[in-house]
């Protein structure tokens, strides 16, 4: 029969092999794997993660999966799957890709519940669970690319939601040795399980599209190991009859190539975005911005003295849901320009505290907030890979200061150091794990090509 479009990406999954994976690429991808087990570790701490473990409790009949932050509890597998995918959005604080998606959290939670639910002789060893892995990042990246609209920040769908449902059916098709026609169908029915809109973001519901990604793309991939089917051009551009199309006003699909022993991953060639504080990646710019103006302020005064500022101005590209001048909880404050500017010229940095009832309602910080004016000039795009923060202090002295940020620290262009990525581990790790455990996760990670079974992690 003729190659389409979906029988490429089917043919892909089932024969991609280990050896496939460059060095550069194993080294990134277990960045990330470490990065965000940190996340989920810290995530399951919160209040939305508190509500998710509660729900899956109540149906968990065959509990063989781990959970993030509980040792004692375990839950069926694709329960697992989701509340541990909620734990590693709960705070916005998980890994960020070019086109904008959250790549790991869709995916890493589907691996670890389906490696402890295999039987002790069908276990992935670390190289296998390394490769799914990859392939669910691999599917992610190239669906993301079939459309140019997908490289802006998002409008309608919630991309993780989307790509990230077809990259854990991916990766746990990989994992449990479909065949390419299953690897095809479980494609077909992740797509019917795929979407959420962005409305929820910044609310508790929207960590719900992560855990549903990782959950969902695993049941469909459980589904279609049984025997289920559905269309065989899930993926390709069928006039008249919508697929995965359904997702993009603008849908260009191409073959993926079977693997070769030069096939080049996508993390070759576009690394990852490391978040140092939890909120959404935009946030990221304003804050390096306002902490460079801060400098400038105290070195002009003295010290940092909100009273001696007139107006703050904010050049932000133009995206409604992270446009919020004034949020009243945690997930908003997550998501809005003006708050991040502010707190960090406030306090001189963002982080896990930022984001306490306490410290949203300062009085101090709705002070700032009521002086800032934002602006949106033609040449800062909604994209991560293009636009930028600034932040204006205009003083009643009359005097301007100005901080510019185009290429934060952690972004895939100044990637986080080894250093910097460790302390973030530790810090998100230790609010749940002794420090040996923090030290075996770190090592197992750093070692995975060589672990014999990839369900101890």
């Amino acid at each position: 029969p003729e190659e389409t479009v979906t029988s490429s990406f089917a043919s892909f999954i089932h024969a991609v092999r280990p050896e496939h994976l460059s060095k550069t690429v194993r080294h990134r991808s277990k960045r990330m794997i470490l990065d965000s087990i940190g996340v989920g570790l810290v995530g399951s701490t919160t209040h939305v993660f508190d509500i998710a473990l509660q729900y899956c409790r109540l149906s968990s009949s065959v509990a063989v999966s781990s959970v993030y932050g509980k040792p004692g509890v375990k839950l069926s597998p694709t329960l697992a799957a989701f509340t541990n995918g909620v734990a590693t959005h709960s705070m916005d604080f998980d890994d960020t890709w070019h086109p904008a998606t959250h790549p790991s959290g869709a995916v890493l939670p589907a691996l670890l519940a389906a490696s402890q639910m295999l039987p002790p002789s069908t276990k992935p060893n670390g190289m296998d669970f390394l490769l799914a892995f990859n392939v669910g990042l691999e599917v992610q990246g190239r669906l993301m690319h079939f459309s140019t609209e997908a490289h802006d920040i998002p409008k309608r769908f919630h991309p993780p939601s989307v790509v990230g449902t077809m990259g854990s059916a991916a990766a746990t098709a990989k994992l449990l040795s479909l065949s390419a026609a299953q690897c095809a169908h479980a494609l077909g029915i992740a797509a019917s399980l795929a979407g959420a809109p962005m409305a929820n973001a910044a609310t508790q519901a929207k960590p719900l599209h992560i855990g549903n990604a990782a959950r969902l793309g695993f049941e469909a991939a459980l589904l279609a190991a049984r025997g289920m089917e559905a269309n065989p051009l899930i993926l390709d551009d069928i006039p008249g009859c919508s697929g995965f199309s359904a997702f993009y006003s603008v849908y260009q699909p191409k073959p993926l190539s079977t693997p070769s022993d030069h096939h080049e991953f996508l993390l070759e060639k576009q690394d990852i975005a490391f978040k140092r504080f939890p909120a959404h990646l935009g946030m990221h710019w304003v804050v390096d911005a306002a902490l460079s103006v801060r400098n400038l302020f105290i070195n002009y005064a003295g010290s940092f003295s909100p009273s001696l500022i007139r107006t703050i101005v904010l050049k932000i590209p133009v995206s409604k849901y992270i446009n919020r001048p004034f949020p009243s909880s945690e997930h908003q404050a997550r998501h809005s320009f003006q708050f991040n500017a502010c707190a960090a010229l406030l306090d001189g940095e963002v982080g896990l505290s930022s984001f306490m009832e306490s410290s949203i309602h300062r009085q101090e910080l709705r002070e700032l907030l009521d002086k800032v004016v934002v602006e949106h000039p033609e040449d800062n795009v909604a994209n991560f890979d293009k636009m930028y923060g600034e932040v204006a202090l205009l003083l009643h002295s009359g005097d301007v200061l100005t901080g510019k940020c185009d290429t934060f620290y952690g972004h895939w262009r100044k990637p986080l150091s080894k250093e910097s990525l460790l302390k973030k581990f530790r810090s998100n790790a230790s609010h749940v794990l002794p420090e040996e455990k923090i030290e075996t996760v770190i090592t197992m990670v750093d070692n995975l090509e060589n672990l014999s079974d990839g369900s101890q992690l």
